[in-house]
């Protein structure tokens, strides 16, 4: 019986590209009975992955409970010829110096903008879709948090 293919992993430089291509995650939180994973936009300043969460839901409860999750972002062709991910394992940690997060904000305004992406994005950041997305910035609807203290990097891709 021959071994099974093992899908190759990626060099950070490569999933480090991965990450900035992308803005749309899943963060899977470990304080539920059960692992409770949920989409999330991100920014990526170069060193951390930054969250913005609306102020209600499940993931608060899950997030006071318990810090630890792991964050999966992904790419694929349409058809699955190609694909990669990188799978994160750390802690998230709310953001609370205002400068900060005025500055985050900011990026996903900018992250928003560069990638085109619909109004009806601004819903899950606590924003209705009829807003101009720059209120991101100025107002402060959404939790700020930020990965932190990673100790497992899983990245793979498939080409």
């Amino acid at each position: 019986m021959k071994d099974p293919l093992k899908i190759p992993r990626m060099p950070k430089e490569e999933y480090d590209s991965l990450i900035k291509r992308q803005h749309v995650s899943r963060i899977a939180f470990a304080a539920a009975e059960h692992p409770y994973i949920a989409p999330f936009m991100y920014v990526f300043d170069g060193k951390y992955l930054y969250f913005l969460s609306t102020k209600y839901g499940r993931k608060i409860e899950y997030f006071k409970a318990n810090p630890k999750v792991s964050v999966e972002i992904e790419e694929y062709a349409p058809d699955l010829s190609e694909f990669a991910f990188v799978s994160l394992q750390g802690n998230l940690e709310e953001v609370c110096e205002s400068a900060k997060k005025k500055e985050v904000r900011s990026l996903f305004v900018d992250m928003i903008s560069k990638n085109g992406l619909s109004p009806r994005v601004l819903s899950a950041l606590g924003h209705s879709p009829g807003e101009p997305i720059e209120k991101i910035a100025q107002e402060e609807r959404s939790l700020v948090w930020k990965l932190v203290g990673v100790k497992d990097i899983v990245a793979l891709k498939n080409g």
